[in-house]
């Protein structure tokens, strides 16, 4: 049996989202696709986790915590934080806190919150 691929998908919690900003999505459809998202890669074998994303403020230490847990091999973080112009500061913050406390970690990107599963497996099939 082989290792499982542990996978951490990092995005907005579905309660801290500004809907305003992204027509036609509404808070039952962000978790029913990130309840989806989780079951698909667990389907195909994948060990994954969600890391939802409360405040910008809290947000780092979110992300320290759950890298200081174990190890991932592909580290997702979503399109609502990484395209929203306000959260280009925290999106830096991110990438450098996964930059330096898993730098093994292959990191992606999704376009919005149905594509993870493709954006996970351009790096880790």
């Amino acid at each position: 049996m082989s290792k499982a691929i542990k996978i951490l998908l990092v995005g907005s919690h579905p309660d801290a989202v500004d809907y305003s900003k992204w027509p036609g999505l509404t808070r039952e459809k962000l978790q029913a696709a990130l309840d989806t998202d989780k079951n698909t890669f667990e389907s195909l074998g994948y060990a994954t986790e969600l890391g939802l994303i409360q405040s910008e403020q809290t947000a780092e230490s979110l992300l320290l915590s759950l890298l200081q847990e174990k190890p991932r091999d592909c580290i997702l973080i979503g399109a609502g934080i990484r395209t929203d112009a306000a959260y280009q500061s925290l999106f830096e913050r991110l990438i450098n806190t996964v930059h330096e406390h898993a730098p093994n970690a292959r990191i992606c990107f999704n376009s919005g919150p149905y594509d993870s599963l493709e954006a996970v497996q351009r790096w880790a099939p």
